[in-house]
């Protein structure tokens, strides 16, 4: 549905007002024109904007950096525990 949405407001001569466009098509006229935008990011039309390939890109990159510091603190956590049992002045 936004791909078709989004397909005839950029095919509609003059352009449409997203509001009564919106109505038409029953959804929010925020969702729609948020759709539009995306659309003219993705296409190279829009400044300023991350593409939706760029958006999954960054999400992945997010996701991966916070499994890498939950990894590190696993591992700092080790490495102060072994370290205590290693240290020949802790008393036993």
């Amino acid at each position: 549905m936004r791909e078709r949405a989004v397909r005839m407001y950029r095919t509609t001569e003059p352009k449409p007002v997203i509001r009564r466009m919106a109505e038409e098509l029953g959804v929010h006229h925020e969702a729609l024109r948020g759709w539009i935008r995306q659309a003219e990011a993705d296409a190279g039309e829009r400044a300023g904007m991350l593409t939706g390939e760029e958006k999954e890109e960054l999400a992945q990159l997010r996701r991966e950096v916070r499994e890498l510091r939950r990894a590190n603190e696993v591992l700092r956590t080790a490495s102060a525990f072994f370290a205590a049992q290693l240290d020949p002045t802790r008393p036993r």
